[in-house]
């Protein structure tokens, strides 16, 4: 059996797999690795219609000549669940109070809102909270969602206008060990959740680019690559909030100041460097 993956023949020699479904089975985790999803299959140059997909995959593959497989990237399904958030947003907001809780219902019980749930939990609880019946935090919702569409729109872009507080919070990181010892336990929290809030909006803008084929392991970043910088960044993050949860404030300084601080912007440059080279 050949497998093309859209529409391109794979190197790929089914193993144990006896069914279109074990082989549909076997190739999910690399599929999952590359940023896409499986869109539709077709078995010798016919596709195969959703009604149908249950007995499709439940052929065996000795007699099966070509099965195609069509994928979609993950951050194009992302883009269209945020716009069916919307979507129910404005169909929420339209209904009459009585038929509000449905509309949010509904909602929750679709396969957009299910990725969400895995991809962004966060956005999944506030727009489950916002199409509740009550529909509190509406505003807040649109929020999220307009800013999670324009990282997906321009991610280059996004990561060049956080610029600016990336610098502010490196700069805090690296006072952190001193907050510490004058007893400034605000401001330490303060910079904690700022440099929260914009690592994870980083991470969100380099998993976007990661997904649209930008390659992390090509980027040089200081001795290293971006790809190895931002899996130590991950490293010394568990380490810097294992000793902030010990209130080891020593070691967590330490880290902060002469491990972290340096990681992140050593990464976020450049990356943002590539990236716009990447968007011109």
């Amino acid at each position: 059996m050949t497998i093309r993956i859209n529409g391109v023949d794979a190197d790929i020699t089914p193993e144990d797999e006896r069914t279109v479904g074990e082989v549909l089975l076997a190739l999910e985790p690399w599929l999952e690795g590359s940023g896409h999803r499986l869109a539709v299959i077709g078995i010798d140059g016919v596709d195969v219609p959703a009604d149908s997909f249950g007995d499709a995959i439940a052929r065996e593959i000795d007699g099966v000549g070509v099965l195609d497989i069509g994928t979609i990237p993950i951050i194009d399904l992302i883009g269209e669940s945020l716009g069916l958030v919307l979507e129910a947003a404005d169909a929420f907001e339209a209904a009459d109070f009585a038929d509000r809780g449905a509309v949010g219902e509904a909602w929750a019980k679709s396969a957009s809102a299910g990725l969400l749930a895995g991809r962004d939990p966060g956005l999944f609880a506030l727009a489950g909270k916002a199409l509740s019946g009550e529909g509190a935090g509406m505003r807040e919702l649109r929020a999220v969602v307009a800013e999670r569409l324009a990282e997906i729109g321009d991610p280059a872009g996004e990561l060049d206008g956080l610029a600016p507080a990336i610098a502010e919070v490196c700069d805090r990181l690296e006072q952190l060990p001193l907050d510490f010892q004058t007893g400034k336990d605000a401001r330490a929290a303060e910079t904690i959740a700022l440099f929260s809030g914009v690592a994870e909006k980083v991470f969100r803008i380099l998993g976007i680019l990661a997904g649209a084929g930008f390659r992390f392991e090509d980027v040089p970043a200081g001795g290293s690559t971006a790809a190895e910088c931002a899996s130590g960044f991950h490293g010394t993050l568990g380490e810097f909030l294992g000793a902030y949860g010990r209130q080891d404030t020593v070691i967590a300084g330490d880290i902060a100041e002469y491990e972290m601080a340096p990681r992140f912007r050593e990464l976020t440059a450049a990356v943002l460097g590539a990236a716009k080279g990447v968007r011109q």
